[in-house]
């Protein structure tokens, strides 16, 4: 059986969502202050080894370094607010993407299982 990492087309359709996403994400006046001071090629690569990871795919990313990473976030208010939003555009990139419902929605499962780690709960 194939993972959700290949069957939503593997690294260039992850690098195409990543790149959709970050769009959604830094127009919102929400969540783009979070970015304020990131170096944002990097988080862009840091975006597609999480996704590639949780999704399946040859790449090793733990979740203490969510937890970790994440920390200072959480200090300066990163709430499930936040998280939630954050979902919301990666759900609109995906149906943008023109990914079938059955793999949005494990897609979804897989990024709301990561919440209490993003979220340091």
């Amino acid at each position: 059986m194939s993972t959700l990492y290949e069957q939503l087309g593997g690294q260039a359709a992850i690098s195409d969502a990543v790149d959709i996403f970050y769009e959604k994400v830094l127009s919102d006046d929400l969540i783009s202050p979070f970015f304020y001071y990131t170096d944002m090629a990097e988080q862009f690569k840091k975006q597609e080894l999480f996704l590639s990871m949780v999704f399946g795919g040859p790449v090793n990313y733990s979740t203490e370094n969510l937890r970790k990473i994440h920390a200072p976030l959480v200090k300066k208010g990163l709430n499930e607010e936040h998280f939630n939003t954050v979902a919301s555009y990666l759900k609109l990139t995906l149906e943008e993407m023109n990914v079938p419902d059955n793999l949005i929605s494990e897609a979804m499962d897989i990024v709301a299982s990561t919440k209490n780690d993003i979220l340091n709960l």
